[in-house]
């Protein structure tokens, strides 16, 4: 039976049946590929720095390549699935990272791995959204924060387990190995989709959005590319970030009236989605809160690699507080956010998330690993009440192929918010270590002074996570009702 004609689940079906778990098990298994891929290279970035005989920014471009190539493809994830069905785009998906795996793992110079990995980015661009409106069809939007706390586990464990499989393939192997990897998941992952996704019933009818496709595509990379080159240039203001990002904004607000032309039926991105309140402040809480987490994520292992001396293997280890303290929280607020609404669950998780982040913006060269494993404990309780619940917000009112315009538009939002707030606290970390760090501070008082300067950043985060209770006291604190207005779902 289709995934677009298969109607939804009767409201009194509280569990998550048999079903469903098998489907969610072929989504987690792509997103995993996908976000366990982006942490596991991090690690292998001095490896390509000596192998071949490149400098860090030439590097970061296996990052940023990447990155990029998700910003261009995320927007036409949309349409496709809406054009070609979601178990069809979905196989391409996972084809076209595993290609880009093995071509990556063939690369012999530094433009060839990057140009090999902006074909795993097309491939990894599509995943997260797909996933998403294949759970949320097949589960009906009764149950959409337990469908979305499955979608969470991945983005959990990839920052946690990343790290140390990169570390120890690295280390066991070679640095083709954290590309080879993905081969054998991939396999796994086709022939287990090919199984048990619903066959694909689609009608062909909407027109491609050229047009919008133009504007929004490049100016989405343009943009991202701009903001990535910050941490190079460790300012907001140099030609080489300033150019991009300026030309991008351009085209993107050039997009918008286009987008919202009642002319055009079909735009790239359905911005027409922002009439759905739910969704709107759901896009502000994520933008927020992306820039404030994702933005201080990558400022622990950094902590503990650069003060405490780990090696990028234990400094993930390190982490897994973190990850064990979303385990227990995410399904118990997914189950809650059905039932009484994701308000109430976002609006505590992020003050827990803040009483974590204040605790960290007290360290010292010193601090006890406790005293900092607590801390990131509380953190991941926090965060397994916030991402998936928001997510969960923006989709739950939505209908069938209007899903999968509201998934693309969230990954959209998280994945630039989440550039943006990399780029502003590593521009903060490197500017505060230079302010502090002079050639006449004594040896024995630099790991002191790192410290404070990690303890300055983090007081920032703390605000920023803080600000997102603002957006997140308007959602929704009573269980979600499922019927929208015709005219915003069909998107006229």
């Amino acid at each position: 039976m289709s995934t677009e004609t298969q109607p939804a689940p009767e409201p009194e079906t509280e569990k998550l049946d048999g079903r469903v778990l098998v489907i969610a098990g072929v989504v987690v298994l792509g997103a995993i590929m996908s976000i366990l891929d982006i942490t596991v290279v991090s690690v292998a970035l001095e490896t390509f720095k000596q192998e071949f005989d490149a400098t860090a920014a030439q590097v970061a471009w296996t990052m940023t390549g990447y990155t990029l190539a998700l910003a261009a493809v995320i927007p036409m994830t949309g349409w496709a699935a809406d054009r070609f069905g979601t178990k069809r785009l979905y196989l391409l998906a996972i084809v076209l990272f595993a290609a880009g795996s093995a071509l990556c793992a063939l690369a012999t110079s530094l433009p060839m791995l990057v140009a090999f990995r902006v074909v795993q980015g097309l491939g990894g661009g599509m995943l997260m959204p797909l996933g998403m409106t294949i759970l949320t069809r097949v589960a009906g939007p009764e149950r959409v924060g337990r469908v979305m706390a499955i979608m969470g586990i991945p983005m959990l464990l990839g920052p946690i387990f990343g790290p140390i499989l990169g570390g120890w393939l690295i280390d066991i192997a070679s640095w083709h190995w954290i590309f080879l990897i993905n081969l054998p998941i991939g396999v796994a992952a086709i022939i287990y989709a090919a199984k048990v996704l619903p066959r694909d019933h689609v009608e062909p009818s909407e027109t491609f959005d050229w047009l919008g496709m133009i504007m929004l595509s490049p100016g989405l990379a343009l943009f991202l590319f701009g903001i990535s080159t910050i941490p190079e240039t460790g300012t907001f203001f140099a030609t080489k970030v300033v150019v991009p990002v300026v030309v991008g904004i351009v085209l993107i607000a050039a997009f918008v009236p286009w987008a919202l032309n009642r002319r055009n039926i079909h735009p790239l991105i359905d911005l027409r989605l922002f009439q759905n309140r739910n969704m709107t402040v759901a896009v502000l809480a994520m933008s927020l809160f992306a820039i404030s987490f994702f933005g201080a994520g990558l400022l622990f292992p950094l902590y503990f690699q650069q003060v405490r001396g780990e090696d990028a293997m234990n400094a993930g280890l390190l982490l897994a507080p973190q990850g064990l303290g979303a385990m227990i929280t995410m399904p118990i607020a997914g189950m809650l956010a059905d039932k009484i609404g994701p308000g109430k669950i976002v609006m505590t998780g992020i003050v827990v998330i803040t009483i974590g982040m204040g605790m960290f913006s007290t360290l010292t060269d010193t601090t006890s690993y406790a005293f900092l494993l607590t801390s990131l404990f509380i953190m991941g309780l926090g965060m397994g009440g916030t991402m998936m619940p928001i997510m969960s917000a923006a989709l739950a009112t939505l209908r069938e192929h209007t899903i999968a315009r509201g998934s693309t538009l969230m990954n959209i939002v998280q994945q630039v918010a989440a550039s943006i707030g990399t780029a502003v606290f590593t521009v903060l970390l490197t500017n505060g270590l230079q302010d502090k760090l002079t050639p006449s501070t004594p040896p024995d008082e630099i790991s002191s002074v790192t410290a404070g300067v990690y303890g300055d950043v983090f007081v920032v985060a703390a605000v920023l996570v803080a600000l997102v209770l603002v957006p997140a006291f308007f959602l929704p604190r009573r269980k979600v009702e499922h019927e929208l207005d015709p005219a915003v779902l069909v998107g006229h």
